[in-house]
């Protein structure tokens, strides 16, 4: 049974609210809410307007500032760079980041559950390079396709 989305309200003053709990939340709340895989949507209470993904970023901000940063500088550069490009009007790179990010999870999980890691790793890298491949000639194609 698929669970509710949760609604957070932010207020003009910077404060959110849960309306499902009736209090306030920080932004570790809602790093909890994430998390935990708990549905939510932040909304601006003023306008109605969906800024969840404004405040998602306001917390991978605030966690870059912690320990080893995952989005450093040459990241970052080469991310804003997407920008404007056609990669980004097409989706392409989100596309890219989301089945790696998933692909790298779902790997993670298959080796902390693995009695064998050798054979684990040996078919990661298989899938890998299926997934590298499909990709390239993906790119190819679309290059072709101009």
């Amino acid at each position: 049974m698929n669970e509710p989305v949760r609604i957070i309200r932010k207020y003009s003053n910077r404060r959110l609210y849960d309306t499902e709990k009736s209090v306030y939340i920080t932004l570790e709340g809602i790093r909890q809410l994430v998390l935990e895989e708990v549905p939510f949507k932040v909304v601006d209470k003023r306008t109605d307007k969906d800024i969840t993904r404004n405040i998602l970023l306001q917390i991978i901000s605030e966690q870059e500032e912690q320990g080893v940063p995952i989005f450093n500088a040459e990241v970052l550069n080469r991310i804003i760079r997407f920008y404007g490009e056609s990669l980004q009007s097409q989706g392409a790179l989100a596309d890219y980041l989301k089945k790696s990010l998933d692909m790298f999870m779902e790997q993670q999980v298959r080796l902390q559950k693995s009695t064998d890691p050798i054979s684990v790793m040996k078919s990661m890298t298989e899938q890998n390079v299926k997934y590298w491949t499909d990709m390239f000639n993906v790119g190819l194609t679309k290059k072709s396709d101009k």
